[in-house]
């Protein structure tokens, strides 16, 4: 195929919530240009871009899929991505490296959830943007009502650029050429002029069109109070700059099944969409910048991997400056390791274009990379060059992971690390002390298609079980305790006695009337808590220089399971102010032993408190949900902190348990009709409530007996 510059590429991404018809749009794109015979669709599971075995068996997009199409001399990238909330790390993913974002709509159900998700993405990229209302012929639909919905959601940018001809028809009306465009079944225009019935509101819309150019623009502001109005071209270059710089977004419509309007968004794509060249400069990790050069050094950002049967692993690109060739040498930014590049291909789905060159701007992908991963800069040897990195969505949903059959928990570790590598927004964590793997995603239906993927590629099967929480101890109180360790063995013996006063750390040290601070030390956990040694032996009644090491061995060994339900202490000073000792018979397994139980006694005394996890948790919602979602938070021991205006929509802020939030977003998905959307954080530990508190005991009393 050609080999295209920067002033020739559109990169574009299809986005919107499932069902809007984007894989569809796809299709009808590739048919109109002749790179297929015949679209193909969803039910019968042959699109170009849905073609992995989750997507045909599901019948939707799951991953992003890179197609191309060659349209009136310009090479036109297109990222198919999922509309299921669950797999937004795709459109994160696909809007870090694109140029525009086409917010395709279902003319029957408006704007929906995925399209508010892509939305609040593309804002964050500052992605130019446009809409594309799909499937208008279909019955029950209301442009109108459509034009209302979408510009109180989004804003007065929302711009009309076309309107239906009529209910039925195959002719759209286009404001900013002011032409009626009917369109054949294999997509080919014919312009005419707009029927009388449609003159009226069309120059209306058209004036309404020009005035929001001009307004973006002061150049243009002036051409229109001279002149009155705009030339194509003009509105053209306007409606662009209006775009890149996030004040205007055009609306277009199409019926991708029926091949209706799908020329003409691809010819405004080409007229008006910015190429690579036109775009803001990439930002860099460093804080630079970089332009879409051919001729400079070869810098490349992997944007998405993805391992395919019977070729290796797919390494999806961008190209930020240079050009790429096959045999060239670079490096990885992030780990420092050589690759060599092999055969470069421009992507249609499953099929591929083998290349000898490609551009600054452009997309494609590589095969078999060794050590480069998605969120990897490739650069030369010796250049500083990184690109900034894919932002991916944290985690709104955690299960613990088991392997079905024993043994198979390498191979279960192995499947993990690798559905990582290629989808950053798939979060592993390994707790050791509760020996356990959860797995984070943003739903259950992302983690059941990480299920079937890891029992097709990695022949393991696993299941999905509720996660322990990590629960931590503390005491509340000072108590005391003494504990003798006597062990005779024919030979030498053991021997150690030790007083101590275990309480919580509250500030300074405040020691108690008999009580003489010979020395200190401060032990970290891993959680972010203390344990505070105090050396108050007086007297050498024990040698501190020989023993104090094996008595702190033996007190953090008790904390790392505490005494009252094995969940690791924190946040306790443990005070060491009497005992004795042997000649012969002490030694460092004594004391070690020896602190180990008078501690543990001593917790028991103080007064003991399990801590739970406590999370900062935002919920955003429409208004008319507010009422349930607050109701079914006052359940879950949620303290509400407020409430904030967010757009359209109310933010309900909120300090809730972890042990409450397990399932959530489905539960909020259910009571919201798929709209809510919450995120979480880790905010500290606190003490919980005495009933919950004692089913936690019985718990892990139960569970050491099985």
């Amino acid at each position: 195929m050609k080999v295209y510059d920067a002033d020739h590429i559109r990169n574009v991404v299809l986005v919107g919530h499932q069902g809007s018809g984007k894989t569809t749009l796809a299709e009808a794109m590739l048919y109109s240009t002749g790179v297929l015979q015949r679209p193909g669709t969803i039910e019968e599971g042959n699109t170009v871009s849905d073609y992995h075995t989750s997507e045909k068996n599901r019948q939707m997009s799951v991953f992003a899929s890179l197609l191309h199409v060659e349209f009136q001399g310009n090479k036109l990238n297109v990222v198919d991505t999922p509309g299921y909330p669950d797999f937004i790390g795709e459109v994160a993913a696909s809007l870090h490296v694109t140029d525009s974002a086409l917010f395709v709509l279902n003319a029957a159900e408006g704007v929906q959830v995925g399209t508010e998700l892509a939305w609040r993405a593309a804002v964050k990229d500052s992605t130019p943007s446009m809409f594309v209302i799909n499937q208008l012929d279909r019955e029950k639909t209301s442009f109108r009502d459509l034009i209302d919905q979408i510009k109180e959601r989004f804003g007065r940018g929302a711009t009309v650029v076309q309107i239906p001809a009529g209910p039925g028809s195959r002719a759209i009306i286009d404001v900013l050429i002011m032409k009626q465009i009917t369109f054949d079944d294999h997509g080919k225009m014919t312009f005419n002029e707009i029927d009388e019935a449609f003159a009226e509101e069309a120059n209306r819309l058209h004036n309404e069109l020009v005035e929001n150019i001009a307004e973006n623009d002061e150049s243009l502001m002036e051409l229109y109070f001279e002149k009155g109005n705009l030339t194509e071209e003009e509105m053209r270059s306007g409606l662009r700059e209006a775009m890149i710089r996030h004040q205007l977004f055009p609306i277009f419509l199409t019926s991708a099944t029926e091949n209706i309007g799908v020329s003409r968004l691809m010819e405004f794509v080409g007229n008006v969409c910015p190429t690579p060249s036109q775009m803001p400069p990439a930002a860099m990790k460093n804080g630079g910048t970089i332009v879409p050069d051919s001729s400079g050094e070869p810098v490349a950002l992997i944007y998405h991997t993805m391992a395919e049967a019977h070729v290796g692993d797919y390494s999806f690109f961008r190209i930020y400056s240079g050009t790429l060739k096959p045999g060239m040498d670079l490096v990885n930014a992030q780990t420092g390791a050589s690759e060599r590049l092999g055969q470069i291909y421009a992507i249609n789905g499953h099929d591929r274009d083998p290349v000898d060159t490609m551009y600054a701007g452009d997309l494609g992908a590589l095969v078999k990379l060794k050590n480069t991963h998605t969120n990897n800069t490739l650069h030369l040897k010796g250049s500083d060059a990184v690109m900034e990195e894919i932002d991916f969505p944290e985690p709104r949903y955690s299960t613990a992971v088991v392997a079905s059959k024993e043994g198979e928990e390498d191979k279960l570790a192995q499947g993990l690390h690798q559905l990582h590598e290629e989808d950053p927004s798939l979060h592993i964590v390994h707790d050791q002390h509760l020996s356990q793997l959860v797995l984070g995603a943003q739903g259950e239906m992302q983690l059941e298609i990480a299920k079937a993927r890891l029992n097709r590629r990695f022949g393991v099967d696993i299941e999905f079980v509720k996660p322990k929480v990590a629960y931590r101890e503390t005491v509340q109180s000072r108590a005391r305790a003494k504990y003798r360790h006597k062990k005779q063995t024919g030979g030498a013996g053991q021997f150690a006695d030790i007083s101590m006063i275990v309480e919580p750390v509250n500030g300074d040290y405040q020691p108690e009337a008999d009580i003489k601070v010979r020395g200190e030390h401060t032990e970290e956990t891993a959680w972010g808590s203390k344990i505070h040694f105090i050396d108050a032996i007086v007297g050498g009644v024990i040698d501190m220089r020989r023993f104090f090491g094996a008595i702190q061995k033996g007190v953090l060994e008790a904390c790392t399971n505490g005494p009252v339900a094995g969940y690791p202490v924190g946040d306790v000073r443990v005070v060491i102010h009497d005992g004795s000792m042997h000649a012969v018979d002490s030694n460092e397994a004594a004391f070690k032993s020896a602190s180990r139980a008078c501690f543990q006694d001593a917790f028991r005394q103080a007064t003991p408190v399990l801590l739970e996890p406590i999370y900062d948790v935002e919920v955003l919602v429409p208004e008319s949900y507010t009422g349930d979602v607050m109701g079914d938070m006052n359940t879950r021991r949620a303290r509400i902190q407020g409430m904030e205006v967010e757009g359209v929509f109310q933010k309900i802020l909120a300090e809730v348990p972890e042990a409450e939030l397990y399932r959530y977003s489905t539960s909020l998905r259910s009571m919201t009709q798929g709209r809510g959307l919450h995120r979480s954080s880790f905010t500290r530990y606190e003490s919980m409530p005495r009933h919950v508190q004692e089913s936690v005991i019985a718990e892990s009393a139960a569970a050491k007996e099985d």
